[in-house]
Formats: C-alpha cells, structure tokens, sequence
C-alpha cells in the first residue's frame, strides 16, 4: 500500500511539474486533469485505508468538478462561447 502512494506522489509531482513547464496551453489542460485523476486516487485510498466512506464522496465531487472543469475549458481554448 505504501507503494501505492510513493507512486501517487510522483505522478502529481510529474503532472506539477508539466502545469509549470508545458509549452502550450492544451499541455497544461491536460495535467491538470490527470491531477485531478490523482487526487481521487488518493482518495480512494485513504478511504480504502481509514475505512471511512466520506473520502469516497469527496472523490465523487472531485470527479465530476474536474470533468466540468476539462469541458470548460476546453471550450475556453477552442474561443467557443459556453452557449455553443
């Protein structure tokens, strides 16, 4: 289990890494993404760990945020008006 997290870790600290230095905009998007893919994994964990079913709700809202989050601005970045 503790692997689990050291690898966690290191893919948020990659996915930083890539939100500082992306080249493009659509870089960064991305990463930003797979973040919050991370950050519900870390979620599932601890609830799997702490036994406590809250930390899966929180993953459930984080997921749906950032899919809102990735089609807002995926509509910012292709000039798209949010009524299109």
């Amino acid at each position: 289990m503790t692997y689990l997290l050291i690898i966690l870790g290191i893919c948020c600290f990659l996915c930083l890494y890539r939100i500082a230095r992306g080249p493009t905009a659509a870089d960064r998007a991305v990463a930003t993404d797979i973040l919050g893919i991370l950050v519900v994994g870390f979620c599932g964990f601890f609830s799997l760990k702490a036994k406590q079913d809250w930390y899966m709700n929180i993953a459930l809202i984080w997921a749906l945020l950032g899919f809102i989050g990735a089609i807002t601005l995926a509509k910012y970045l292709e000039g798209k008006h949010f009524d299109e």
